[in-house]
C-alpha cells in the first residue's frame, strides 16, 4: 500500500471517528435536553399541585371560622336582613312525625325530569309503615315547556291511576279524604303548611302561567278535573320531607341535610328564635327552618382560581357560592379544571392537551369517585376512566397518581367544608359542647341524604372524621350522623299525616 494510501485512510478513519464523537455529543445532549425537559415538566407540575394543596386547605381554625359564619349568616336571615345570603325560609312545618300517626297517606314528589307518586299505610307507633309503593313517572319534553294546566293535568291523571291500584293492603276509613303532601323542589314563596306561589321554574322546566301563582292551588284544580278527590295538607321541599322522615324512624333527629346533585339543610328551630315570625307561636313552640344553604358564602370560605371561574362561567354567577364547592353537581368539573391547568402547564397527559379535558362538566362526580376508590397497585381502574373519558389512551403512572391526588384535594375540600356547615348548625342550637352545667347529655341526630354522601365512601368519611374533629371527643360522643335513604319521599307522605285535616279528632 502506497504512502497516500495509508494517509487516505487515516482521514477517513479519522473522520468517522470524528463522526462517531459527533453523533454521541449531540446524543448526550439529546439525552440532557430530554432529561432537562422532564425536570422542568415536573416543576411545573409540582408548582400547580402546591398551590393547590394551599388554597384548599381546610384546616381546623379556618372550619371553626366557616362555622361562626354560618351561625352569623343563619341569624340575619331570621331577622329577614335583605342583604343576607341565606334566606333561612319557614317552612310552616310546626309539627314533625310522632309516631303515633295512622291511616292512609299519600305523596307526589316533583323535583326534575321523573316524579313519583307514593302511598303508606301507617299503623301507629307500634306497626309504623304497614305498607307502602310508589311508581315514577316520566315528563314528557313537551310538558316540560309547555302550559301550567298542561302539565299539572298530565300529573293529576298519573295520580289518579295510582289512586285506582289501591289494593287489600291499604284502607281509607269511611266518609274521609284522601290527603297528600306535595315535595315540590323548586324555589317557592311559602305562605301556609299547604300554599306557596312559584318565584322561578329550574332544571330545565320554563312553563307558562305558573311563576306567581300557588303551586298547591295548580295541582288541586287538576285533580278536581280528574274527578280526584284529594286534599293537599302540606306542601314541602325534600330537605323538609327528609328531616320529616328522619324524625319519624329516630325522635332525637333535628336536622337534615341533602349532599348530593345539590346541597341544602333545614333543621328544628325554637319560634321565639324567629325574629321575622310574626304570627302567634306555634303550639309546639318549634319551627321547621329551610336554610337554602347552598347559596351560602362568606369571606372566610377557601376559594381558588378554579371556584372563581366555574362562578364566572355559570348560568348563575354570585350565586350558590357554598354549593358549588360542596356539591355532587360541581366536584368532578373542579377536577377537571385542575387537570386541565396541568395538562396545559405541565404536559401532564403529554405533550398534546386531551380535546375532550376542555369541555365542561364532562368529568362527572360519579366518575371522580370511581377514580378516587381505586385500590390498585397501578390505578389500572383509574387509567380505564381518564381513557374512558378523556380520551387518553395511555397515561403514566405519575400522571395517574398526580389525578388521585387531585381528587383527593378535591374531595376532602368539600368534605370538610359540609362538615363546618353542619357544626355552624349545632353550635346555633347550642348541641356543639357538652352542657356546663353537669345535666345529661342531648343525643343529637343529624339525617343526611344524597348521592354524594351515600355513594361517595371517601367524602362520608372525611365529612363524618371532620365533624368529630371540630367537636371534640366528648362532644362528638353525643352527636350521631345517620344516612336517611330517600326520606324526602314518605316525609313528605307523614307530614301529610301530622298536618292532617282530620287530627284534631283522631
Amino acid at each position: 500500500m502506497g504512502k497516500g494510501a495509508v494517509v487516505g485512510t487515516a482521514v477517513v478513519v479519522c473522520a468517522a471517528a470524528a463522526a462517531a464523537v459527533g453523533v454521541a455529543v449531540v446524543v448526550s445532549r439529546r439525552r440532557r435536553s430530554k432529561r432537562g425537559a422532564e425536570e422542568e415538566r415536573r416543576r411545573r407540575a409540582a408548582a400547580v399541585i402546591e398551590e393547590v394543596e394551599q388554597r384548599f386547605s381546610t384546616p381546623t381554625a379556618l372550619l371553626r371560622g366557616i362555622a361562626d359564619a354560618m351561625v352569623e349568616e343563619m341569624e340575619r336571615g331570621l331577622r329577614a336582613d335583605p342583604h343576607a345570603p341565606l334566606k333561612m325560609l319557614i317552612s310552616y312545618v310546626d309539627n314533625l312525625p310522632t309516631g303515633d300517626e295512622h291511616g292512609l297517606f299519600y305523596a307526589l314528589d316533583l323535583g326534575g325530569t321523573n316524579f313519583r307518586v307514593i302511598r303508606v299505610q301507617l299503623g301507629g307507633r307500634e306497626k309504623r309503615v304497614v305498607s307502602q309503593q310508589y311508581e315514577e313517572v316520566a315528563i314528557p319534553p313537551h310538558l316540560m315547556v309547555g302550559t301550567s294546566m298542561e302539565l299539572f293535568d298530565f300529573i293529576a291523571a298519573e295520580l289518579e291511576s295510582f289512586v285506582k291500584t289501591e289494593g287489600e293492603d291499604f284502607h281509607l276509613p269511611e266518609g274521609r279524604q284522601r290527603e297528600l303532601g306535595f315535595t315540590f323542589s323548586f324555589p317557592v314563596h311559602q305562605t301556609s303548611i299547604s300554599s306557596g306561589t312559584l318565584i322561578k321554574w329550574t332544571k330545565g322546566f320554563s312553563i307558562n302561567g305558573t311563576v306567581g301563582e300557588d303551586v298547591v292551588a295548580e295541582l288541586s284544580r287538576a285533580m278536581e278535573r280528574q274527578g280526584l278527590d284529594m286534599k293537599v295538607t302540606a306542601l314541602v321541599n325534600d330537605t323538609v320531607g327528609t328531616l320529616a322522615g328522619g324524625r319519624y324512624v329516630d325522635n332525637d333527629v333535628v336536622a337534615a341535610v341533602i349532599l348530593g346533585t345539590g346541597t341544602n339543610a333545614a333543621y328544628v328551630e325554637h319560634a321565639n328564635a324567629i325574629p321575622k315570625w310574626t304570627g302567634l307561636l306555634p303550639r309546639s313552640g318549634n319551627m321547621v327552618i329551610n336554610m337554602e344553604w347552598g347559596n351560602f358564602k362568606s369571606e372566610r370560605l377557601p376559594r381558588s382560581d378554579y371556584d372563581n371561574a366555574l362562578d364566572f362561567e355559570s348560568l348563575n354567577p354570585g350565586e350558590q357560592i357554598y354549593e358549588k364547592m360542596i356539591s355532587g353537581m360541581y366536584l368532578g368539573e373542579i377536577v377537571r379544571r385542575i387537570l386541565l391547568k396541568l395538562a396545559h402547564d405541565a404536559s401532564l397527559f403529554g405533550d398534546v392537551v386531551p380535546t375532550k379535558l376542555e369541555q365542561r362538566f364532562i368529568l362527572r362526580t360519579p366518575d371522580m369517585s370511581a377514580m378516587h376508590h381505586d385500590t390498585s397497585h397501578d390505578l389500572k381502574h383509574l387509567g380505564a376512566k381518564l381513557k374512558d373519558i378523556l380520551g387518553v389512551a395511555d397515561t403514566s403512572l405519575e400522571a395517574r397518581y398526580i389525578t388521585l391526588h387531585v381528587c383527593d384535594l378535591v374531595a376532602e375540600r368539600g368534605a370538610s367544608l359540609a362538615a363546618a356547615g353542619i357544626y355552624g348548625i349545632l353550635k346555633k342550637l347550642g348541641r356543639d359542647k357538652v352542657p356546663s352545667d353537669g345535666s345529661q347529655k342531648q343525643r343529637t341526630v343529624i339525617a343526611l341524604d344524597g348521592g354524594l354522601y351515600e355513594h361517595y365512601k371517601k367524602f362520608r368519611t372525611c365529612l363524618e372524621a371532620t365533624l368529630a374533629d371540630l367537636l371534640g371527643e366528648e362532644a362528638a360522643s353525643s352527636v350521631v350522623v345517620k344516612l336517611a335513604n330517600d326520606g324526602s319521599g314518605i316525609g313528605a307522605a307523614l307530614l301529610a299525616a301530622s298536618h292532617s285535616q282530620y287530627a284534631s279528632v283522631e
